[in-house]
């Protein structure tokens, strides 16, 4: 059961079995769209890319080492400026939430992790198991993939049905 369980969140992290990928969302993206916030829209594709990098690292972060600090909330995770500052940027955004992701199925995958256990740190819950912060990481990232792929449309670079 526990391996099944496991298995089954790390397929949730991935993502993609009933909506698209995150990488379908930021895939082609042309480079010109990328700082642009659509009439109407909250954020442009850059600050959704930036707040998902940022919110994934912090809940992976808070879920590994007990000495994480989160940032404050709002200002600390979504960018001011709706522009990156060059490609290179965005595509170290792009990497660096690869490389979280990856890092969140490795704690889940770990079968000396605990999927139930309170999480070892000092602001942790009671309610705050490992489990569950793969489940609130899933949940966020389908619910800003989701954004980017409205925001795309919204900008009309997106053709997939």
């Amino acid at each position: 059961m526990d391996r099944a369980l496991r298995a089954l969140l790390i397929r949730q992290l991935e993502g993609g079995h009933a909506y698209a990928t995150f990488a379908d969302a930021i895939r082609d993206l042309p480079a010109e769209l990328r700082g642009i916030k659509p009439n109407g829209a909250a954020h442009s594709p850059w600050q959704v890319l930036e707040h998902m990098r940022i919110s994934q690292w912090d809940i992976v972060d808070f879920s590994r080492d007990r000495r994480h600090r989160s940032p404050a909330w709002p200002s600390g995770y979504w960018p001011q400026d709706p522009e990156p500052p060059d490609t290179e940027a965005w595509e170290a955004s792009v990497r660096e939430f690869k490389r979280e992701l990856e890092a969140m199925k490795k704690l889940i995958a770990d079968p000396r992790r605990d999927l139930f256990a309170k999480i070892d740190h000092p602001e942790a819950q009671a309610h705050h198991t490992l489990a569950r912060e793969a489940m609130v990481l899933s949940e966020h990232n389908g619910y800003h993939t989701a954004e980017l792929i409205t925001l795309r449309r919204l900008l009309g670079a997106w053709s997939r049905s």
